[in-house]
């Protein structure tokens, strides 16, 4: 018997017990999901109905070999937006991957039935279906660990949206209150945000507070040299203020050059002449 025999054998056990199959397989994954919260029952159900079909389908073509074959890409379609989902969710990659790998038992045992008193058959059909459910495991984790990386980058870059807010306190008067530890990454992001509100507004003061910055390197300083040069090329100028004695201290020794740049020991300092340079002046009511 071929190897094109087999698969078309295989194909035609997978199709005629379709329904067995695939309540075996549902039985077998509800026993081994935990964590029902994650993916619910009925989502389960939805899945395995889909796959199966497909995957039915898809032997049709023969190609049990290579699931890069077109006639597969109902199967990897399918298998992206679990995967991708899953990942979404919260799922695990091993959770993701029992997903593929717990159709070998049901289909083991519709091939034992199949191929009974054909030992040569049997070890044949079997090693191919086991192939196969690996190969399209492996493409599960590849897909997940994709999206995985995916949802971390987004989660990565609105962190530092989130950890960049410029707030407008008076007409023409933007804060940036920074806190935490500055890196490359985020001084970038600090740049673009203030450059980003000053044309939004069109302020005329921009006051960056880093009064919750335990440290300042050369590569920052340099960042926000450069996030002041490029306000003042729009028109708009910059206060920093919250400068604490370790930073200060550092900023000299790295020869930083803060001569032509307004500093303030607090924010509230720095309001008060931002109010002063945009010619407001604040009356205590009595």
């Amino acid at each position: 018997m071929t190897t094109q025999d087999y698969s078309t054998r295989i194909s035609q056990l997978i199709q005629d017990n379709e329904a067995t199959i695939g309540a075996e397989w549902m039985a077998q994954l509800e026993a081994l999901t935990v964590r029902t919260n994650v993916v619910t029952k009925e989502q389960l159900r939805r899945h395995c109905q889909k796959f199966l079909t497909a995957f039915a389908g898809a032997t049709r073509g023969g190609e049990l070999q290579n699931v890069e074959h077109r006639s597969w890409d109902e199967v990897r379609d399918l298998l992206d937006d679990i995967s991708t989902s899953r990942a979404k969710a919260g799922s695990t990659p091993s959770e993701t991957a029992t997903f593929v790998f717990s159709l070998k038992q049901p289909l083991f045992a519709q091939l034992s039935r199949g191929f009974a008193g054909d030992p040569e058959g049997l070890a044949a059909a079997s090693w191919t279906v086991s192939t196969l459910l690996d190969k399209l495991g492996l493409y599960t984790i590849e897909v997940f660990q994709r999206a995985r990386d995916q949802v971390i980058v987004r989660q990565q870059q609105e962190l530092l949206e989130l950890s960049t807010p410029v707030v407008k306190l008076w007409d023409g008067i933007l804060a940036l209150p920074l806190i935490g530890t500055l890196d490359s990454a985020r001084t970038q992001v600090v740049m673009e945000n203030v450059l980003q509100k000053i044309v939004d507004t069109g302020a005329s003061i921009a006051i960056i507070d880093i009064t919750g910055v335990p440290t300042v390197d050369t590569l920052v300083a340099q960042h926000l040299m450069k996030t002041i040069a490029a306000a003042r090329l729009m028109g708009a100028d910059c206060i920093i203020s919250g400068i604490r004695p370790q930073i200060a201290q550092t900023i000299v020794h790295l020869g930083v050059n803060l001569e032509d740049v307004t500093t303030k020991a607090t924010l509230a300092d720095a309001f008060v002449v931002a109010l002063a340079r945009t010619g407001t002046s604040v009356m205590r009511k009595d």
